[in-house]
């Protein structure tokens, strides 16, 4: 019953993500999502990291209120996480037709600077995410040792890390053009580089950094795997 409340939550989750998004569709992209960014005033630039922010203290809480196990929280957070960004994106193709293909560009999250990609990118992840998560608990249910070991954190922490980098370099590589490094992370403060931001265009997602990166991931799980005889 567990695994089915769990799932519950974050399915309902991901429906009232959903509806904020929806809203602000309807105000800012009343003829649809596109880049470039509209305007928006700092103060809801603001709001809007500290939902993001609220959110992931949720999804975080799910793993501690479910288990006292580390390995197990662990395992709810990324599997509620996973389950809440899949289906954000179902009900959005259900609500308003978008995204138009797994390949449209979308903005993922704003903690601590834009990132972007084609939705295709983040669902993947989140089954990557899925497939560690119910290892984790299937090892948990057997009272094994289910933590993983300090090379597949590694590579899972290394995966992680890159695939991040994947999604916020060619940002990045934009907002240095005119302005320094620590403008990335408070443009919301900074009334120019938050005029600037709203002319980027994303081009080119690098799939070589974000491949790399879910191959890592990947790797450790494989490892895990093979170390559990799976």
């Amino acid at each position: 019953m567990k695994f089915v409340w769990i799932t519950l939550f974050s399915i309902a989750m991901g429906l009232l993500e959903t509806v904020v998004v929806i809203y602000l569709r309807e105000i800012y992209y009343p003829d649809g999502f596109a880049f470039p960014l509209r305007p928006i005033t700092p103060n809801l630039i603001v709001a809007e990291l500290l939902r993001e922010l609220a959110t992931m203290i949720m999804l975080l809480s799910i793993g501690f209120i479910a288990t006292e196990k580390a390995s197990a929280r662990f395992a709810w957070f990324i599997f509620s996480f996973a389950v809440w960004d899949i289906f954000y994106y179902v009900f959005l193709k259900l609500f308003l037709g978008w995204p138009e293909s797994l390949f449209t560009w979308d903005v993922l999250f704003l903690i601590p600077t834009t990132w972007v990609g084609p939705v295709i990118s983040p669902v993947i992840n989140a089954f990557t995410m899925i497939l560690l998560a119910v290892l984790l608990l299937f090892n948990d249910s057997k009272d094994d040792h289910a933590s993983l070991n300090k090379w597949e954190w590694l590579l899972l922490i290394t995966g992680s890390v890159v695939v991040i980098i994947s999604y916020t370099e060619e940002y990045t590589r934009y907002i240095l053009q005119k302005f320094c490094f620590s403008d990335i992370f408070s443009f919301a403060a900074n009334e120019q580089a938050l005029a600037y931001s709203l002319h980027f265009v994303p081009q080119y997602f690098n799939w070589w950094i974000y491949g790399f990166g879910e191959l890592c991931m990947l790797l450790a799980i494989f490892l895990y795997i093979r170390r559990k005889n799976l």
